[in-house]
């Protein structure tokens, strides 16, 4: 198996944004799901921080995970998210996924 390309990146929306900006997320989640090499796009959130939200993804490889960034919509929820933000995202966690359950 080749190693697929895993990344989890944490997003801070502004006060009382965290559930608006998941919903967008989500929706992101719906588009590149159906690009080529998505496995995973998960959305998630700690019940103890009321500002992040995090994204964990699987990808078959690195390009699979760039090309997605051009995929029809993608760049529009990007554009919307990008004002409930508290600060600019921070490059996620960069893995490479040696296997496991599920994959």
């Amino acid at each position: 198996m080749e190693n697929k390309y895993l990344l989890h990146g944490k997003l801070t929306a502004k006060s009382g944004q965290q559930k608006e900006l998941a919903d967008i997320l989500i929706q992101a989640s719906r588009l590149v799901s159906a690009t080529k090499g998505c496995q995973l796009y998960a959305v998630s959130y700690d019940k103890e921080d009321e500002a992040s939200v995090y994204v964990t993804e699987i990808w078959d490889s690195k390009n699979d995970h760039d090309d997605s960034l051009k995929a029809e919509g993608v760049r529009e929820l990007i554009m919307k998210a990008m004002p409930l933000l508290d600060a600019p995202p921070t490059k996620g966690q960069e893995l490479e996924v040696l296997g496991g359950a599920g994959i």
